[in-house]
């Protein structure tokens, strides 16, 4: 009889985290993701038979899933570790479907962090699989396949190939192109401030600024242009000033809860300008462990898939142990703090994102982990840190100044802010960063010591033209924020959202903000009037509830597929009538034909872009799809210039010119201007970094 136990895990990283913590008892094999899906070629939903799904195994995946199934059967028994949440919860599933033997038992483990006393605790309680969480997957693939499978066909036939919707992309897509046509319509109002920099009488400093706010009586007054604003400095110099009221408030703000997914991809983003799929990349890694000194192999994140901001009671204690030892009790709450539920609509009971261990410093692990892991570890460790911290504390002072002008009978209201922070609490250690256009705290300005009745001299007087800003641009962080809470898509969805609606050429990064592209506009305009019962926030919110109670075991997966089904499949049939094929315009690269002279274009075939003759079919000249660059390639005997491509799965790169006679590649878009330390190449490493592909240079594109 077989002595080991077989364990199948996703991936080769947490596989060979395993290996070091189980023993020698257990053989880990890795499936490197879903072993079967929905077919590529065809729709796979027998949508007559209740919707039965028709999985097959993937070509590539044949030789792993043989190597399963005879591990499997030379095992005592098989354990299915895949991830702790649907997902994770139907691949272990499809496994079991595929490989399972009557011989041999198969047990489900879920632990939602790989640490030594995790995975014990893990492997002492197995259990059966849930098959309320499998079919809540299993709807989720089989609504999107239908989506999918039905509109993008449409979309090749009405615009161009290679296009496609999605329940949450289209939404995302429509999200952006909403702001952007508000950015269009806004109509900017013009506005003036005046500001006066005032003195305590028989003082020589400090100075401090004081805003017209209105009318002493508090009615407001419109500076709406230069000639009202003159008006007013004028009447403004010739008046006495008096300090006419103050109040000092004490103001208490407490730290951020721990990490959840949608809140680590807007903080990574703000700090780092990661984006939302490099952040999950980077925490995968994390969590499936990597190799610290004399440990080993170790995760050093918990599960980074979470809606949930529960923390672990014995993380807490360590977490209050240690800021107690660094920073002393004052700044340790009496009572631990506990965060509110999980956000709109979250899932199964996880963990928030925290440390495995607290005394785990980024310091001690630095060495270990790539400038990135490091980065993203230091932020996840500080979070969590400052969660448990005091609150920190704010003494925010407002004085309101008379301005009394007797020439013209009129008394103005002058005010100034200043907020002093008195302890810095969890401040100390980590402050959540703010997205563009978010409301500024108020500034710590150094006031005289004023009472009320003091008279003030009048230093100076400033008028400034302001005009009122449109709505900014989402960037992955806001649009994240709004996916969240508007309840569309989960965790596991952002990421791969972000990086299809611009692999599709839905939208555009510019400056780290999504603008819509022309395609962008058209596409959502021609869903939006033909699906607009489907393409919406509240029907795809309320879709992701509905996925909810299939997993909670209160509603039945097959009548779930079938009411979003339904209306469909009516406006399918009206839909296919009803809208003309649009011809979008080709784009010109400056070039022009080397065969006819006419100008080149870039168009899209079946494999993607290409550049062809605008003269065609006259002329059939065409070549593969490249952007020109003018940075000549490193060390090319040839004197090759980079030139932009796209691979096979559509992601750009740039390669010498001259290939296959010279195969120097990067992934980054290159830069005229050399390396500051070595004059080797320089390249772009997101979307405000520069690196360099020789030596450790690290910069920024200002410099």
């Amino acid at each position: 009889m077989a002595k080991h136990s077989l364990v199948i895990v996703e991936s080769p990283a947490k596989a060979k985290t395993l290996a070091r913590m189980l023993g020698k008892n257990y053989i880990i094999k890795a499936s490197l993701g879903h072993i079967r899906d929905l077919p590529k070629s065809r729709i796979g939903v027998d949508i007559e038979n209740d919707f039965t799904p028709k999985y097959v195994v993937s070509r590539d995946k044949s030789k792993t899933v043989k190597e399963l199934k005879d591990s499997a059967k030379e095992s005592s028994a098989v354990y299915l570790a895949t991830d702790p949440d649907r997902e994770g919860e139907a691949i272990a599933w499809h496994l079991a479907e595929i490989i399972r033997t009557d011989k041999t038992p198969f047990r489900r483990v879920v632990f939602h962090e790989i640490t030594d006393s995790a995975i014990t605790e893990a492997f002492k309680h197995p259990r059966e699989l849930n098959m309320n969480l499998v079919d809540a997957q299993q709807a989720r693939r089989i609504v999107d396949r239908l989506l999918g499978y039905k509109l993008s066909p449409l979309l090749w036939s009405k615009v161009r190939r290679g296009l496609s919707a999605g329940r949450v992309q289209s939404v995302a897509v429509k999200i952006i192109v909403d702001r952007e046509r508000e950015i269009e319509k806004f109509i900017p109002v013009e506005y003036w401030t005046i500001g006066a920099e005032l003195l305590k009488h028989g003082t020589a400093k400090p100075s401090f600024r004081a805003v017209l706010a209105g009318l002493a009586d508090g009615k407001k007054v419109n500076v709406g242009d230069s000639k009202t604003a003159d008006a007013i400095k004028s009447e403004l110099q010739k008046a006495d000033y008096s300090v006419l009221k103050i109040s000092t408030k004490q103001a208490k703000r407490s730290p951020a809860p721990p990490f959840i997914t949608s809140t680590l991809q807007q903080e990574a983003w703000r700090h780092f300008h990661f984006s939302a799929k490099k952040t999950m990349a980077l925490a995968q890694q994390l969590y499936e462990g990597l190799p610290i000194e004399k440990e080993g192999s170790i995760g050093l994140i918990t599960y980074m898939r979470t809606d949930s901001t529960h923390v672990a009671a014995h993380a807490i204690a360590e977490a209050r142990e240690y800021i107690n030892s660094k920073y002393g009790d004052s700044y340790l709450p009496k009572k631990a703090r506990a965060f509110a539920g999980k956000v709109k609509g979250a899932q199964e009971a996880h963990e928030a994102i925290r440390p495995t261990q607290i005394k785990r410093e980024p310091s001690l692990v630095k060495d270990y982990l790539s400038p990135d892991q490091r980065r993203l570890y230091q932020l996840i460790w500080q979070r969590m840190i400052a969660s448990q911290m005091a609150e920190a504390v704010f003494d925010n002072t407002t004085v309101d100044i008379e301005a009394n002008s007797k020439a013209a009978k009129t008394n103005y209201l002058l005010r100034t802010q200043t907020s002093v922070n008195v302890f810095p609490g969890f401040i100390a250690l980590y402050t959540e960063q703010k997205d563009e256009g978010d409301a500024d705290d108020k500034k710590a300005v150094k006031l005289p010591k004023l009472t009320k009745g003091d008279s003030l001299k009048l230093a100076k007087l400033s008028t400034e033209q302001n005009f009122t800003k449109p709505p900014l641009r989402f960037t992955e962080a806001t649009l994240i924020k709004m996916l969240e809470q508007n309840g569309i898509g989960r965790p596991s969805t952002y990421a791969p959202t972000m990086a299809t609606i611009q692999d599709r050429e839905y939208i555009s990064k510019t400056g780290g903000s999504f603008q819509p592209t022309e395609l962008g506009f058209l596409v959502t305009d021609m869903l939006v009037e033909h699906f607009g019962n489907i393409i919406n926030v509240d029907y795809t919110a309320r879709m992701e509830d509905e996925l909810d109670k299939v997993a909670n075991a209160e509603a039945d997966w097959v009548c779930t597929v079938r009411d979003f089904y339904r209306p469909l499949e009516q406006e399918l049939s009206k839909a296919g009538e009803k809208i003309e094929k649009v011809k979008l315009a080709d784009e010109q690269i400056g070039e022009n034909c080397p065969d006819c002279n006419q100008p080149l274009v870039i168009k899209m075939g079946r494999f993607g872009k290409f550049i062809a003759c605008s003269n065609y079919p006259e002329c059939k000249y065409h070549t593969n799809f490249r952007i020109k660059t003018g940075v000549p390639c490193p060390d090319c005997p040839e004197g090759g210039e980079l030139l932009g491509r796209f691979n096979r799965k559509g992601k750009i790169f740039y390669g010498c010119s001259t290939y296959p006679k010279h195969k120097f590649a990067v992934n980054g878009k290159p830069l005229a201007r050399p390396c500051p330390e070595c004059g080797k190449l320089l390249i772009e490493a997101g979307a405000k970094s520069i690196r360099c592909t020789n030596c450790k240079y690290r910069g920024k594109k200002a410099e």
